[in-house]
């Protein structure tokens, strides 16, 4: 793989990514910045936070930039514990898709009808990045909501199985699932998903930014 696809919801995420090295930018709706991290050709976009914003991105370096394979990288919350250093993404699942009803919320695989007998959700599987694999594994779960409720996180994490939560992880694995294009994801924790996640999460944003970075440069540049 030369050409690697780098998506974040924030620019500080971003920017977090390889600093000292020279990027061009490239002007336009969404834009996109290049860099070469040793033989790899990245290509770098923030559309904004959130599923439509990141899976836009996403689609932007597919299409245009032609890039083999869609990384991932920035902050994520961690269930319960809050801050914390990088995780390798292994699998991802959309949480906020499905059917409300007064006996409450039922989840559906994106793009399936959403409703009748809800099914065990099928998570998107990342591509498996072993050159950082001393770095702990996670499930992300993304919906386009900032979570401040430990009570909700944790049903989260119970339901789904989810380690983390954030905002675009599922939305670039199912449009990469569709395309046929791989995806990997790496995320650093900046908050526990509670009541105190606003003013942690604006705390830890660059710490939390350089550590999924850093764990990001080094995975690509052993591909």
């Amino acid at each position: 793989m030369k050409r690697i696809g780098i998506v974040a919801g924030m620019p500080a995420e971003l920017a977090a990514f390889a600093p000292a090295t020279a990027r061009a930018r490239v002007a336009g709706p969404i834009v996109v910045e290049t860099l070469m991290l040793g033989a790899k050709q990245c290509f770098l976009a923030c559309a904004g936070i959130g599923k439509v914003a990141s899976a836009s991105a996403a689609a932007l370096l597919v299409h245009r930039y032609d890039v083999e394979l869609l990384m991932v990288i920035g902050t994520a919350a961690r269930i319960g514990l809050g801050p914390g250093g990088a995780f390798r993404i292994v699998d991802a699942v959309q949480s906020d898709y499905g059917a409300r009803s007064d006996s409450g919320f039922a989840r559906f695989d994106p793009m399936a009808l959403p409703f009748g007998i809800p099914p065990a959700l099928t998570p998107y599987k990342a591509f498996e990045l072993h050159a950082i694999a001393a770095v702990p594994p996670a499930r992300i779960a993304s919906a386009d909501m900032f979570v401040e409720s430990a009570g909700h996180a944790a049903e989260i994490g119970m339901s789904l199985g989810a380690t983390l939560i954030d905002m675009e992880t599922a939305a670039v694995a199912q449009f990469a699932t569709l395309n046929n294009i791989p995806w990997a994801a790496i995320k650093a924790a900046t908050d526990a998903a509670d009541e105190d996640s606003a003013a942690t999460f604006l705390d830890q944003l660059a710490r939390a930014a350089r550590a999924a970075a850093e764990a990001a440069e080094q995975a690509i540049a052993a591909l």
